[in-house]
């Protein structure tokens, strides 16, 4: 071809594709897939997880009823007890307690349930003559109305209402499956939770596992750690709020009591639905007075939890940010309902422990693998001994 006449433009050389990209849309674009196959693998965990959720829950139950029993069988072993033993007479003695405890509430309940029904409708009357003799102004008209809108939602909804009940069987099907299961592996656990332990840290890559193999028992230090202090602010709430509404009158005090100290495991949420039920009991048995007194017991009990039992016992253990825990809480129950919501706050407290003991490891494993400074360096980083003091009869 012939060449170009002299007087032509010259055409400047296009640039390589990748120095035309600017340095910070390559670094997002590298961290973009990155972040995309990182959501793609918890999508997919989140998926599997949901397909055997009722086996997640029971692991997960078992989880922190061990943490709960098992400083138990560590003390009857020091005693002298085997460790076969020692694990049946702990895991006996706590599902006794625990199968004591539930036998009361329904007995309880069953056996107050007629004279609680008067008392509600006393209290339904009760309430209906406050209100039409308040300073709100309502009329004998909206309360009418009010209650036949109940009653036609109750009869519109009655399908709704059976299909419920049915599912409701379902339910109770599979929650006493997963108490079986979570027995089953409490009691494993318990038993042999060291080989299974040693087992799950084959199943790690070497390089990476003395790091997890040091953040394990601490993780496990702090589950156990919130696990006990979790059951004493909940045995404390229980008992001063059921003293409480018991000597306020209110029926079924004793329940609500257990009622208070099972919800107390749902981090913020648990106490506001605990407390709302006992005050609704005491507002429709007992009257308007009765109910405003035992919501003043109610925040006078959580307050002092809030502020005072919580930072002191599980301020330590758990060192995580009250909005992580709101946050925790509200993603937990989102995603898995009131099981997530009670796992959501021990499961960030353990990742709390383990991703700062790996950050620490990283770090002191990186300053012993760097190549130790040597001459001038390390008389430059080499400590000096301060000079002595002159003795005390020197200048005199």
């Amino acid at each position: 071809m012939p060449a170009p006449p002299a007087y032509a433009p010259a055409i400047a050389a296009r640039p390589d594709p990748v120095a035309a990209v600017p340095w910070g849309m390559r670094v997002a674009a590298e961290a973009g897939w990155r972040l995309l196959v990182l959501a793609g693998t918890l999508w997919v965990l989140m998926k599997v997880i949901s397909a055997v959720q009722l086996v997640v829950f029971a692991f997960v139950a078992a989880l922190l009823v061990t943490a709960m029993l098992q400083p138990t069988v560590v003390r009857l072993k020091r005693l002298g007890l085997p460790r076969g033993l020692a694990t049946v007479v702990t895991a006996v003695l706590g599902f006794v307690v625990i199968g004591l405890v539930g036998w009361f509430v329904v007995w309880q309940v069953m056996d107050n349930v007629d004279t609680l029904s008067s008392q509600v409708q006393d209290g339904i009357d009760d309430l209906r003559n406050w209100l039409l003799t308040s300073p709100f102004h309502v009329t004998e008209d909206q309360i009418n109305d009010i209650a036949k809108s109940l009653r036609e939602a109750v009869g519109a909804n009655t399908e709704e209402l059976t299909s419920a009940g049915l599912e409701g069987v379902t339910v109770i099907v599979e929650a006493m499956t997963g108490i079986l299961l979570a027995m089953f592996s409490t009691l494993f656990l318990l038993y042999d939770g060291k080989r299974i332990w040693e087992w799950v840290l084959k199943l790690v890559p070497a390089p990476a596992r003395p790091g997890i193999a040091g953040a394990g028992p601490r993780a496990w230090r702090t589950l156990t750690a919130y696990v006990r202090g979790t059951v004493i602010v909940a045995l404390i709430d229980a008992i001063f709020i059921g003293l409480g509404i018991y000597f306020l009158g209110v029926p079924m005090a004793v329940p609500l009591a257990v009622f208070i100290f099972l919800f107390a495991f749902i981090p913020l949420v648990g106490a506001v639905i605990s407390g709302a039920l006992a005050v609704v009991v005491g507002l429709v048995t007992q009257g308007v007075f009765t109910g405003v007194m035992t919501l003043v017991v109610v925040l006078a009990v959580q307050q002092i939890e809030g502020h005072i039992l919580q930072p002191f016992i599980l301020g330590r253990a758990v060192r995580v940010h009250p909005l992580a825990v709101v946050l925790s809480v509200a993603a937990g129950g989102l995603v898995a309902g009131i099981g997530g919501a009670v796992v959501a706050v021990p499961l960030v407290a353990v990742t709390n422990t383990v991703v700062g003991y790996l950050r620490a490891y990283s770090r002191e494993a990186a300053l012993k693998q760097s190549p130790q400074p040597r001459g001038a360096t390390a008389l430059e980083v080499a400590p000096v001994d301060s000079p002595a003091a002159p003795p005390s009869g020197a200048g005199s």
